[in-house]
């Protein structure tokens, strides 16, 4: 049993480098099918069924989805100014 790292952290290897993702994609991808869910809760109210809830719940979604694209441009962008 390899003890050594617990006791002395020097002789640890290093920690791999973290990989840039490009998460616009999965943040349209989830966006997109919000959007769709929310199409069709509005086809269904406009039925009169009862799913103002899930209305809400899929609005939600798509706000959010729309947000995490903003701040996925603003952080590509720090990384383009910083030129990492």
């Amino acid at each position: 049993m390899k003890i050594a790292p617990i006791i002395n952290p020097d002789v640890r290897r290093p920690a791999p480098k973290p990989v840039q993702v490009d998460l616009r994609k999965v943040f349209l991808v989830g966006t997109a099918l919000w959007s769709v869910a929310l199409v069709v809760c509005l086809i269904l109210l406009a039925f009169r069924l009862p799913i103002l809830q899930l209305l809400v719940v899929c609005a939600a979604g798509t706000v959010i989805g729309v947000m995490m694209l903003i701040w996925e441009h603003f952080d590509r962008w720090d990384y383009r100014r910083l030129g990492a």
